[in-house]
């Protein structure tokens, strides 16, 4: 018989949101974690129906449509959750103004690298 809830962090394992259950855990512990607009502790119970969100490099909005406890293959695990994330930002132009190295060319000089240092803005 499956049960009607499941631990938060267990269930972010399972649907491959994260590597593993303590980086699950550590989020939620560190608040990057909510559900149903409050913050989530690793023990948090989950049901189907509930919305998920995880703050992260980017936010991550997620509907629950099944519950389960173990690691999934990614295929399955992508039927455990509807995602309703809004779209990736568009990317730093600064990043496409890098010099360019050709192979074979050597090492950056000093100039090259505090040219690239500057354009990532370090």
């Amino acid at each position: 018989m499956k049960s009607d809830s499941v631990r938060i962090d267990r269930w972010l394992c399972a649907a491959r949101i994260f590597k593993s259950r303590t980086l699950a855990t550590d989020a939620c512990t560190g608040g990057h974690v909510s559900c149903n607009d409050t913050t989530a502790k690793p023990h948090h119970p989950l049901r189907p129906g509930d919305c998920v969100e995880v703050r992260g490099p980017r936010l991550r909005v997620l509907e629950v449509v099944e519950l389960e406890e173990k690691r999934q293959s990614a295929p399955r695990a992508r039927e455990l959750y509807e995602d309703h994330s809004p779209p990736p930002p568009p990317r730093d132009p600064r990043d496409e103004g890098a010099p360019a190295i050709t192979r074979g060319a050597g090492r950056p000089t000093k100039r090259d690298r505090r040219t690239m240092r500057k354009i990532r803005g370090r």
